[in-house]
């Protein structure tokens, strides 16, 4: 249910009525913007007597909100949700740009990596120590090592680093990371999702293989149930019956989840497409739809990586993709990473 008030109702009548709303066990999310309040209700609402609130004096309508998902929901926030990392600000309309490989091999090949990734416009950078993958003998990343070195390359750069948590077991060596990554496997791991509802650092929430929006919207629910709103969603590839992918890219994603979500959207055309000449492209397809960032993976040697090579750009072809994906943001007076 959402409450939107006049424009200057008094503090105290609002915090009276806000008195009455909790009493009955329901929790308020409150939005104060340009020219109007809104008060996002949380709970069983059904009991709430709706004509009773619209008969106040400072209520200026009331709304009832059909999607189960009510935090994270256009709704009960109309402006969106701005998150800073850095120097970077995601979501205030241009596109932040997240680049490095798909996994964390040695330290040569991370700082290498992400030094060039910098020089050509990434704004932060990411890497894999826990690798979840298909095959039980397929290499599942150098773990808390992994997370040294990557940290190595944070030192080297200056730039904040992204990177998968795949066990809350592990949620310790985490500290210094900037924003902790779901993968897809676990974008439903309910469990988890509680538990970083209760850290402070941004959370980027891929999309399941085969999940719809709306229990994408339900998962970031929990995390924003539990406290934690610095959450970004992220479009990485359905499983749909085309072969020529590796996963279908839904490109329409990012404008429906923009209209139903305030929370920003980036795209992952790498694991979208699982080959690296269709990353350029999808980049510069998401740019035009809206994505508020990409994920990119970029390996200094792809035939030589130990996991996802044939997805990996080189950091030339990642300068190409920076350059014509800037060409698409400048029609539409966006800024696509530090370009």
């Amino acid at each position: 249910m959402i409450i939107i008030l006049k424009k200057n109702a008094p503090k105290n009548e609002v915090d009276d009525l806000c008195k009455v709303i909790e009493s009955q066990n329901i929790k308020i999310n409150e939005v104060k913007g340009a020219h109007t309040t809104i008060l996002g209700l949380i709970g069983d609402t059904h009991k709430i007597d709706t004509e009773a609130i619209e008969a106040q004096e400072i209520v200026e309508s009331v709304q009832r909100v059909q999607e189960p998902y009510k935090g994270v929901n256009r709704k009960f926030h109309p402006e969106n949700t701005l998150i800073d990392i850095g120097n970077t600000t995601i979501g205030n309309g241009d596109v932040a740009v997240i680049a490095g490989p798909c996994s964390i091999e040695t330290e040569e090949q991370i700082i290498d990596t992400c030094m060039q990734v910098k020089a050509a416009g990434a704004n932060l950078l990411r890497g894999g120590a826990f690798k979840p993958r298909t095959s039980p003998y397929s290499f599942q990343g150098l773990g808390d090592e992994g997370l040294k070195l990557f940290l190595k390359a944070k030192k080297a750069t200056g730039l904040p680093i992204v990177t998968e948590l795949m066990s809350l077991a592990h949620i310790d060596l985490f500290a210094d990371v900037d924003i902790i990554q779901v993968g897809a496997r676990n974008m439903q791991n309910f469990e988890m999702l509680k538990e970083l509802g209760k850290c402070e650092k941004p959370i980027l929430l891929k999309r399941g293989l085969a999940n719809t929006i709306e229990e994408l919207l339900m998962s970031a629910e929990y995390i924003f149930a539990g406290g934690n709103t610095k959450i970004i969603l992220c479009e990485r590839g359905i499983r749909t019956f085309e072969t020529q992918t590796r996963n279908t890219l839904d490109i329409s994603a990012i404008p429906v989840l923009k209209a139903l979500t305030h929370l920003p959207v980036v795209v992952d055309p790498s694991h979208a497409t699982g080959k690296y000449e269709l990353v350029e492209p999808m980049s510069m397809a998401a740019v035009a739809a809206g994505a508020d960032g990409l994920i990119i993976e970029v390996h200094n040697n792809p035939q030589k990586a130990l996991c996802d090579g044939a997805q990996s750009l080189t950091p030339k072809h990642f300068g190409s993709c920076m350059d014509k994906c800037a060409q698409i943001g400048s029609v539409l007076g966006k800024k696509v990473g530090t370009l």
